[in-house]
């Protein structure tokens, strides 16, 4: 089956080089270009697309204020957002996306995307947009804390909180490690450990944010030094100071 898509993005140049590359595809017709949001829902109302490539970043109404108003249509298609940027993926994939693509988009990346997007069902894509929190909507903390983006190379993936084990830096990139997998954070580890504040997260180094329900051990170096053991393995050295915090955490 032939999927339609709509290309909404406010750069012309952008919406030339991704029409190319789906027209280059098997059974991917494009059937309109928007350069704006209220353009967008008046194409989607129209042609009815299967597929809407939405860019986040766009004067008046932007991405996210377009899926809102998706919901409330009678045609819900299905979206995958399109961006320079890649902090955004968490609110993207709560706001319904299913796929999120940091520009410039790689061909054999598109194929992936395309390849998910048929997998996806009408019904399966409308009871989507229904059941994930609408982001132009203030969701409680509990809600916004419950999932962390991590990538591996162009995929992303959301990770539950308590799946986390550690939260590691390294000059500009985060790292987050689970029991057996090692994920690159799309934010920085300040805003992490302000983001999991209200969860049993401790900064035990100023590169280093753990998960303390996760800790496996805690073993005194010195008179001012602790080794601190995860349960995946990972050891981080504490300070007195910070390890003092990390005990009277474990004992709560």
């Amino acid at each position: 089956m032939t999927l339609k898509a709509l290309i909404v993005d406010d750069e012309p140049v952008a919406r030339k080089v991704l029409r190319e590359d789906l027209e280059a595809m098997d059974d991917v017709e494009v059937v309109g270009e928007a350069d704006s949001g209220a353009a967008a829902l008046d194409q989607i109302t129209r042609r009815q697309p299967d597929l809407v490539f939405l860019d986040l970043q766009m004067p008046a109404m932007g991405g996210f204020e377009v899926i809102s108003k998706i919901r409330g249509g009678k045609h819900i298609p299905v979206v995958v957002i399109v961006t320079a940027y890649d902090e955004h993926a968490l609110e993207a994939f709560e706001s319904g996306a299913i796929d999120y693509l940091v520009k410039p988009v790689r061909q054999e990346r598109l194929a992936q995307t395309i390849d998910r997007v048929r997998r996806f069902t009408a019904r399966e894509a409308v009871e989507r947009l229904a059941q994930l929190q609408e982001f132009a909507e203030p969701m409680p903390s509990s809600q916004r804390l419950r999932k962390i983006v991590g990538r591996i190379g162009a995929e992303y993936f959301l990770l539950n909180t308590d799946e986390i084990y550690s939260f590691k830096a390294e000059g500009d990139l985060v790292w987050i490690f689970t029991a057996r997998s090692k994920f690159l954070a799309t934010q920085t580890l300040d805003a992490l450990e302000e983001r999991l504040r209200d969860l049993h997260f401790q900064r035990v180094h100023r590169n280093a944010l753990v998960n303390v329900d996760h800790v496996r051990k805690l073993s005194q170096l010195s008179s001012q030094r602790w080794l601190l053991t995860m349960g995946n393995d990972q050891e981080f050295i504490a300070s007195k100071r910070r390890a003092r915090g990390l005990r009277q955490i474990l004992r709560g």
